[in-house]
Parts: structure tokens; C-alpha cells; sequence
């Protein structure tokens, strides 16, 4: 396969172009940007430069009450729930902010047996989790790609009574056409990989040995994942490390090449703030810090542009911080997550973890939180069994017929969670969670809903329309 010029994705010269130009905020601008984006058709780069102008309180409040109404109609008050599982610390690359760098001494560098990623399973089953991030250092033991494969297999394998993992997706580094074909034929949900940074000549400089310094190999590997037949694609952007404003322009680039070439964006975008990791200087003192409402902005504006691509938020972040931002966008979440290979199933010291986490919080606790709130946490996986993928989920989404299945199969695992694994407090609060989801169904999909919960209050599980 030819590997795609950098210019065809990122027009360099026309974002810094436009972004040098960029004028003062402009209340009737503003506004007609934001009566657009509750179209939920998406908005261009033109658009989101209006809002990046945002700087005044009230506009902010109009910008962030847009974000909430298009997450609401599109997703709901669903937010899916998942675990990293971090099978191993092995990397050859030097990437600055990163604690996994080759040359960093002061971490434990380790890759789990196949015995250890069971028991690192088990252990994330034994609390309810349904979904796993599978998350691995660009480097292998000396089974080279195989360790993956065999690591996935062994993640699938893993069940104890009511526990199992049922969707796995991928975040390692990027693959030749060949080894996506081979990771497709094992079933993951979705393959996973950052940019990082889209500007060229900060990634030279945070990124000083190893593949991963090969701007165009990393880039392109999105293009070679659609191409071996993978459905479901994740990108993202490491903010901190360049202009946010050029990241995200960037990022919407990337998104309309591939909407071009494949007729599908990604599934999903992931969008990290760069945190504290150990022998890392740049990780504790961000080129380019990104406060927490710059951040929530951000959130907002990816919403409004991409209404019907998830958002995910990992936790880097803060608990409020996190609280914050489900409203405004985010779809997806990681709970309880450990960084580092073992960290589940043994004393967790933290050593070998890649960052540093902003919420250190169980699965339980952050499931009450979340139901607190009014957010359904969904352990949901039937897109991926039925086939609701790539093109064929964004044409259910598009016109709003996705949450026909969603909302029951939202409330419906979340209810096998309550019943399995969560403590009485939290059964509690979920309960009551979901009679307000019932409440808020349109007739059908609750029905839908009624039936589902009935059959797992009967002993069913994995049950999904």
C-alpha cells in the first residue's frame, strides 16, 4: 500500500494560515454557529474557529448549553464504561513526556505472562468490567506481534461465574496491513492509536528515537487499519504538547481525508491532557498547558464539529473535572484503571504506571457517582456483535435510530452489573437511575427496555437488542 503524502490529510499552511488570522469573538458569528451545530449535522473548520474564539462568560454558557443539547439527542444520558488493561512497559521509542521511553531508568520494565493477563482479567471481571482497552509499550517479548494476538485470546478465554470480558479494544503501536488483518480476525471492537501532535515540527522534538519518530508510518496506520477490514477506528491528540487550536483543526482534518477516502471518520477520538509520568521533565511542565476550561471548551467544540463520534476520557483526569465534562460531549470512560502491566491483580506500588492518574477511584464508586448524576453507565457490547459498525452504525446514528438500542441495552447491562457486582449503596443509587431512564424512553425502546430487565432479573445475562 502507498503510504499517503502528509499533505493530502494535513493542510499545514491553511490552518496556520487561518489561525494567524484569527479575529476577535463576535456575538452574531458565535451565535450562528451554534444555531447550526443543533442542526447535529457537524460543523467545518471554519465554524470551529468561530468558537475557539469564545472568550466571554455568557458565550461560553451558550457554548457549552449547545454541547449538552447535541449530546443529549444524539447519546442521551448513556456514558459507556471501560478499563485499560496494560499487558506490558517494553517501548523502543524516546517520546519525551512519556514514562515508557527506552532510556528511562526509573520505571520496572515488564510484559505479562499469558498466566499474568488471566489473572489481570479475572480481576477486572470479578468488579464488572464488560470492556477493555488493551494497552501495550511499542515493543514486544520475543513473540514479536504474536504476544499480542495470544494476549487477546487469553483476555476472551478468561471467565469466572457472571464475570467476562466481551469486547476488546486495541491500542498498540501501529501495524503493517498484514498483522490489522490478523488483530481483525480476533474480534476487537475498536483499534486505538494518537497522532499525539499533528504539527510536524513539535513531533520531531518530543518524538527522538525509535518507529514512532516516523511522523508518516504513524499517521498512515489509520489508513492501513481501514484498508485490512477493521471497522471501528480511534484517534486522538496529546494536549499539551502543541497549540490546541492547530490540534484541533488538525484532528478535524484527519477526520474529512478519511470521511473522503473510506466514506467513514473514526469511531471514536480520545482526548488525554498530558500528565506527570516518572523521568519525564516535559510531562510535569506542558509546553502548551491547557487549563480546565480551555479543556472543557475543547470537549465542547469536538461535540458540536463530530456529534455522532464518541468522546473518550480517561482518568488523567480529576473526578470533577470528569463531572464536568459528560454534559458537554463525552461519551465514553475509563473506571478504575491502572497504567501500569499487573496493576490489578497485584499490590498496586504504581511503578511502571505510564502517567499519573487524576482519579484513583473504584469501578463501584465511580458507577454511583456516575448514576448520581443521572447518567446511565453502560456496559453495553452489542453494536460489535451485531455488526453495528464503521458505516452501518453511523448510518443508525446519523438519523437518530441507534438509541432504539442503545437506551435498552444501556439500562439492561447496567442493571447485570447492579445485580452481579455492585455494593447496596450503589445498587441503591442505580436503581433509581434507571427508573429515570425508563421514564425518559419513547414508548418502543422502553418496551424494548422492560423486557431486557426482566430477563436479566430472571438469571439471564448478555442480552441485547
Amino acid at each position: 500500500m502507498l503510504i499517503p503524502r502528509r499533505e493530502s490529510i494535513i493542510n499545514d499552511k491553511y490552518i496556520h494560515q487561518v489561525i494567524s488570522g484569527l479575529r476577535e469573538e463576535d456575538d452574531f458569528w458565535v451565535r450562528e454557529i451554534l444555531a447550526k451545530a443543533r442542526e447535529l449535522k457537524g460543523l467545518n473548520q471554519s465554524d470551529m474557529l468561530g468558537l475557539m474564539t469564545i472568550q466571554s462568560e455568557p458565550l461560553l454558557h451558550e457554548l457549552f448549553a449547545a454541547a449538552r443539547y447535541v449530546k443529549d439527542e444524539i447519546y442521551g444520558k448513556r456514558l459507556v464504561i471501560f478499563a485499560p488493561m496494560y499487558v506490558s512497559n517494553l517501548c523502543h521509542n524516546e517520546c519525551t513526556y512519556c514514562a515508557f521511553r527506552a532510556k528511562n531508568k526509573s520505571i520496572q520494565r515488564r510484559s505479562l505472562s499469558q498466566d499474568e493477563i488471566a489473572a489481570e482479567t479475572l480481576k477486572l471481571t470479578e468488579c464488572g468490567h464488560k470492556r477493555v482497552l488493551l494497552v501495550a509499550g511499542e515493543a514486544y517479548p520475543k513473540q514479536g506481534f504474536q504476544y499480542i494476538l495470544d494476549a487477546i485470546d487469553t483476555v476472551y478465554r478468561s471467565k469466572s461465574g457472571n464475570g467476562e470480558i466481551r469486547r476488546i479494544n486495541v491500542n498498540v503501536a501501529p501495524l503493517t496491513e498484514n498483522e490489522f488483518e490478523q488483530l481483525k480476525e480476533r474480534k476487537i471492537g475498536t483499534y486505538q492509536l494518537f497522532q499525539e501532535t499533528y504539527n510536524r515540527n513539535i513531533y520531531g522534538k518530543v518524538h527522538l528515537a525509535g518507529k514512532k519518530a516516523d511522523y508518516q508510518w504513524r499517521l498512515s496506520a489509520i489508513d492501513r487499519a481501514l484498508n485490512a477490514g477493521l471497522n471501528d477506528v480511534g484517534i486522538g491528540v496529546l494536549f499539551g504538547l502543541g497549540d490546541w487550536r492547530y490540534e484541533l483543526l488538525a484532528l478535524k482534518s484527519h477526520i474529512e481525508y478519511l470521511e473522503r477516502r473510506f466514506g467513514i471518520g473514526p469511531h471514536t477520538i480520545s482526548v488525554p491532557r498530558l500528565e506527570p509520568a516518572d523521568g519525564s521533565v516535559i510531562a510535569s511542565a506542558p509546553p502548551f498547558p491547557i487549563d480546565d476550561m480551555t479543556f472543557q471548551k475543547i470537549v465542547a467544540i469536538l461535540r458540536l464539529s463530530v456529534p455522532y463520534t464518541g468522546i473518550i476520557m480517561s482518568t488523567r483526569e480529576t473526578p470533577h473535572l470528569r463531572r464536568e465534562s459528560f454534559a458537554l460531549g463525552v461519551s465514553q470512560i475509563s473506571a478504575g484503571s491502572r497504567t501500569n502491566p499487573g496493576g490489578y491483580s497485584e499490590a498496586d506500588t504504581g511503578n511502571g504506571a505510564q502517567f499519573s492518574l487524576g482519579d484513583h477511584r473504584s469501578l463501584d464508586e465511580v458507577v454511583k457517582d456516575v448514576a448520581s448524576l443521572g447518567y446511565v453507565p453502560s456496559f453495553c457490547t452489542g453494536c460489535y456483535r451485531l455488526g453495528r459498525v464503521g458505516a452501518d452504525f453511523m448510518d443508525m446514528a446519523r438519523p437518530g435510530l441507534i438509541k432504539r438500542h442503545c437506551d435498552p441495552n444501556g439500562v439492561s447491562t447496567f442493571l447485570e452489573y447492579l445485580n452481579d457486582f455492585a455494593s447496596p449503596e450503589t445498587r441503591e443509587v442505580g436503581m433509581k437511575c434507571i427508573e429515570q431512564a425508563l421514564a425518559g424512553m419513547d414508548e418502543t425502546p422502553k418496551r424494548v427496555a422492560e423486557t431486557l430487565l426482566r430477563q436479566v432479573n430472571e438469571g439471564k445475562r448478555d442480552i441485547y437488542c
